[in-house]
């Protein structure tokens, strides 16, 4: 049990990891006005990265704030590209 615990965390690790190279790839697309490229990050963090995350960090029953942090620094991101 402790492998899959220890492969668990470096998976979360891993995943956050990711996340935030995402994240910059979206910030990026935003500075550049590249929508269409900018609404294909946000799928990709919202519908995989933090879903996957989410699920890993239950299965570890860990709480912690970084998915939180990640879906509003998302949900601003995503305000940005609509126009709003």
């Amino acid at each position: 049990m402790a492998k899959r615990t220890k492969r668990l965390k470096k998976g979360a690790e891993s995943l956050k990891k990711e996340i935030e190279e995402h994240f910059l790839k979206l910030e990026k697309d935003v500075k550049e006005n590249r929508i269409e490229v900018g609404k294909y990050h946000v799928k990709e963090i919202e519908k995989s990265l933090i879903k996957a995350l989410e699920l890993k960090m239950e299965a570890l029953n860990i709480k912690d704030d970084s998915l939180e942090k990640y879906k509003i620094r998302l949900e601003k991101l995503k305000r940005v590209l609509e126009g709003d």
